[in-house]
């Protein structure tokens, strides 16, 4: 019995550092790290208010219910049991959780260029349509 709570421990510990490490944007194991990016990311979506909503985007980095359902998507691909839900938009940190889990598949190069603009106008971006968003996000990165 001992023995198995130990293990269970163990495995505990490893999975609550794997989640610090998302969140602290540390992106799926490659090191790289997204919260400067995400920083500014927030502050141009919310100016840091984590209940804020408008339309169908929600929290600190306006996420989309189809945002969610992509996370949960790439997490099922990948054998994952992590899902996430509609109300995590409004943690701040399960939204960085959702950005890094997005890069990883979706930007695996981590090109920060292409992180800020696809958050903006998806995947198939329009360089014109996110010129703008992209000055902003750079400003609050300086």
């Amino acid at each position: 019995m001992m023995r198995i709570l130990k293990v269970l421990f163990l495995q505990i510990v490893m999975i609550m550092s794997s989640v610090a490490a998302i969140a602290a944007g540390e992106g799926e194991g490659n090191g790289f790290d997204w919260t400067p990016v995400m920083d500014a990311i927030i502050q141009v979506e919310s100016k840091g208010n984590a209940s804020a909503v408008s339309g169908q985007y929600v929290g600190a980095m306006q996420i989309s219910p189809i945002c969610v359902r992509e996370c949960n998507n790439i997490l099922k691909r990948r054998g994952s049991s992590k899902r996430f839900t509609l109300k995590d938009r409004y943690s701040e940190s399960k939204s960085r959780e959702m950005f890094v889990v997005i890069q990883s598949y979706h930007n695996p190069a981590n090109n920060v260029e292409k992180a800020i603009r696809a958050w903006n106008g998806g995947n198939n971006y329009s360089v014109a349509k996110t010129q703008k968003y992209l000055n902003k996000v750079r400003h609050y990165m300086k």
